[in-house]
């Protein structure tokens, strides 16, 4: 009965809102996040080869302090870094870091395209999607224990309460993590449209950005209800049904980067 107020008490006192006007729970401090994020990203930079293209760092240094320029708040503060790496990845972490993997570069095959990368990575981090992920692991668990503590009084035998626990265990994997990161990766694609058209770039490239990532990804993908990312289709459909917003943001903003590779 304590774990249970407990765990009640912990909710109600970790509700936060996101920039989408979503609720969030949210157990994990500001400054534990950015501490997290600016340690993670130290150690990515001397564990990981650096790009030292001038050319190369010129152009992603160029389309991601654009993209900055269409945040709420000043993003001058932003650590940008190219990996030498052949996926088409880019990551943004809390404490304001930007990595951009070299593989990127051929799939997102204009500045719009790779500002849509890069815009909805800066998304999570406005989102604090990295705190809600934690706080929902912590949280699942935290249930998992409370169901193994009352599994114990009212299920007999050891095998019994293995099966319980295990089923217990893929539920919260299928029924909230991945849910919630599927839903973190929408709420981030919407951000980030958001993000590029205030910046002066065409939110039309983000569609032009994951029909080339669905052709770079081919048909390896995993069920839906199995993966923590939206398929590309989905993914274009909601960035064509938001972009009656995002056009207006483009055609109203005072920029138009020139950024050139």
């Amino acid at each position: 009965m304590k774990q249970t107020v407990l765990l009640l008490c912990l909710f109600l006192m970790a509700c936060a809102t996101s920039p989408t006007g979503r609720k969030q729970l949210i157990l994990v401090g500001e400054s534990q996040m950015t501490q997290m994020g600016v340690t993670s990203f130290q150690q990515m930079k001397a564990s990981q080869r650096l790009n030292r293209d001038a050319a190369v760092n010129d152009y992603v240094h160029c389309v991601a302090e654009a993209v900055l320029k269409g945040m709420p708040q000043s993003g001058s503060a932003w650590e940008v870094v190219v990996f030498e790496d052949p996926s088409a990845n880019a990551f943004a972490l809390p404490g304001g870091k930007i990595g951009v993997h070299t593989g990127l570069l051929a799939v997102a095959e204009t500045p719009g395209q790779l500002a849509a990368v890069i815009g909805h990575e800066i998304g999570h981090v406005m989102s604090r999607h990295g705190a809600e992920r934690v706080s929902h692991q912590l949280a699942t668990q935290t249930g998992l224990q409370l169901a193994d503590a009352l599994a114990q009084q009212k299920v007999e035998g050891s095998t019994e309460r293995q099966l319980l626990m295990v089923g217990l265990g893929l539920g919260a994997q299928l029924g909230v993590i991945l849910p919630y990161s599927r839903e973190h990766e929408s709420e981030a694609d919407v951000i980030g449209l958001d993000l590029m058209a205030r910046a002066g770039f065409d939110p039309q490239q983000s569609v032009a950005l994951w029909k080339n990532m669905a052709k770079a990804s081919g048909k390896q993908r995993q069920p839906q209800f199995m993966s923590t990312h939206p398929n590309p289709q989905q993914r274009i459909k909601r960035l064509q049904k938001r972009m009656h917003k995002a056009m207006p943001l483009y055609q109203n903003s005072p920029f138009r980067p020139n950024c050139q590779w």
